[in-house]
């Protein structure tokens, strides 16, 4: 898989996941801090020219570099519950296709500290290139269960005791009324559909972001976003001991 800009690869040398990096002739103080990680890690770098590079990314924004990973280690949606340090947030993707999107949701996950990502393997965004650039790196460093089929990945979620919530313009239940201090999978839908019916029904709670503006609904990386943290202030909330930080709302 191939990845360029600068931060993208910086964060992919330091996940230990590049196997050779191309640099435009020229020099730079952050391509020369880029250049000897990549010699400190022993990963060939090699010289080449911008109209290369501009191929080789297909005219992305690359920066002047770019490099080829190795294929990230694979996780079932078990072990990603088994292995969180806490509570495990998880979140899964029905049918993102839009790079950016996805980018800026890796990005967001990262930021926040979620246990990892679950993706179909058909009918979801590349990882690489636009995603990475998007995602300033964090998809070197987020973990991610491909499955199947996302509504079977939801049961497999249940089964391991995590909840399920759908995010969805026509639901009921605000966000922010729904306990996700406990074991939790937000799963967002795709740009313009939403979530798919069998998945729709697979949840076990919808909420709606309430929007008081003339636009119905947020970018599905923005809406990531909202939701995400609403989750970690509620953990923060009941660590500090903070009384009610959530309704607690059960199962339906």
């Amino acid at each position: 898989m191939l990845i360029y800009g600068i931060n993208p690869v910086i964060e992919a040398l330091r996940a230990r996941r590049v196997r050779g990096v191309q640099v435009i002739e020229g020099d730079g103080p952050r391509l020369r801090e880029l250049v000897s990680l990549a010699t400190d890690a022993g990963v060939p770098v090699r010289r080449v020219s911008a109209e290369a590079l501009d191929k080789m990314s297909e005219h992305g924004v690359h920066q002047g570099v770019a490099a080829e990973l190795d294929q990230a280690v694979e996780c079932t949606v078990e072990e990603l519950v088994v292995d969180a340090p806490g509570p495990a947030l998880v979140v899964v993707l029905d049918g993102i296709e839009d790079p950016h999107n996805l980018g800026a949701i890796f990005r967001t996950v990262d930021a926040v500290g979620a246990t990892g990502v679950v993706v179909q393997q058909r009918r979801s965004a590349a990882r690489g290139g636009a995603a990475a650039k998007a995602s300033a790196g964090a998809v070197s460093h987020v973990r991610v269960a491909e499955v199947v089929n996302i509504a079977r990945a939801l049961e497999d979620l249940k089964a391991v005791g995590v909840w399920t919530v759908g995010l969805s313009e026509e639901a009921r239940e605000p966000y922010d009324r729904i306990d996700l201090a406990r074991p939790t999978a937000i799963v967002l839908g795709a740009e313009g559909r939403g979530l798919r019916r069998l998945v729709r029904e697979r949840c076990d709670f919808l909420a709606a972001i309430p929007m008081r503006g003339h636009v119905s609904s947020l970018n599905v990386s923005v809406a990531a976003g909202v939701v995400l943290f609403e989750a970690i202030r509620q953990r923060a909330a009941l660590y500090r001991g903070d009384p009610s930080p959530s309704l607690g709302l059960l199962r339906k």
